[in-house]
């Protein structure tokens, strides 16, 4: 995968905290750069989403 950016970011502040976003702290999703202002943040959002897709992909059949 090549290196995430905080200029192809597509929010300027955290989710999670509304604290600015830093380089070391990006995540794609869904094909955007999303950026949090820490490594903690980024992470607690990847698992948050992953248990949701997770949780859909259960009840939903691919493609709907």
């Amino acid at each position: 995968m090549s290196e995430l950016k905080l200029s192809d970011a597509i929010n300027t502040t955290c989710p999670w905290s509304g604290d600015p976003i830093k380089e070391d702290s990006l995540t794609l999703y869904k094909g955007a750069v999303v950026g949090f202002c820490n490594p903690g943040c980024r992470d607690k959002f990847e698992k948050a989403t992953n248990h949701f897709e997770a949780a859909l992909a259960r009840v939903a059949p691919v493609g709907i």
